[in-house]
C-alpha cells in the first residue's frame, strides 16, 4: 500500500465535479416532483370553474420550473459550493498537511519497473566527447 497526501485540490476542477453532482442531483428531486405537480395541475384543471383553470395552470407551470430550473439552480449552487469547498481545503491543508490516503495497486499484473542501469564503459556520458565508429 501506498501512503499519499493531497496537499491542493484544483479550484476549478472540484468546482466542475460539484456542479455535475448538482445538476444530477436536481435532476433526480426535480423530475418526479414536477411531474407530481403537474399531474396535481392537471387534476385542479379538471375542477371546470375559471379559477380552478388559472390554478391548475399556475401549478403545472410551477411543475416545469421544478423540472427544468431545479437541476439548473442545484448546478449552480454545485459549481459556486465546490469551488469553496476547494478553496477552503487548500488554506487548511497548508496549514495542516493535506489529506492522508492510503492506495492499493488494483492491478496484479503490473510490477516496478527495472532499476536505471548504471553508467558503464562503452555507454555515453554526459559531458564527454562520444565517439562514432564511421
Amino acid at each position: 500500500m501506498a501512503k499519499m497526501i493531497v496537499k491542493r485540490v484544483g479550484v476549478f476542477s472540484l468546482a466542475k465535479l460539484q456542479a455535475v453532482i448538482g445538476v444530477g442531483l436536481g435532476l433526480v428531486i426535480g423530475i418526479p416532483l414536477g411531474l407530481i405537480m403537474i399531474i396535481f395541475g392537471a387534476a385542479i384543471m379538471s375542477g371546470g370553474s375559471s379559477s380552478a383553470t388559472g390554478g391548475g395552470i399556475s401549478v403545472g407551470i410551477i411543475g416545469l420550473f421544478y423540472m427544468i430550473g431545479l437541476p439548473i439552480m442545484y448546478g449552480v449552487i454545485g459549481f459556486i459550493g465546490g469551488a469553496i469547498t476547494a478553496l477552503i481545503y487548500n488554506v487548511a491543508s497548508g496549514v495542516l498537511g493535506g489529506l492522508e490516503l492510503e492506495l492499493e495497486n488494483a492491478d496484479t499484473g503490473y510490477t516496478a519497473p527495472p532499476p536505471p542501469s548504471q553508467w558503464g564503459a562503452g555507454q555515453y556520458e554526459p559531458g564527454q566527447q562520444q565517439q562514432y565508429p564511421y
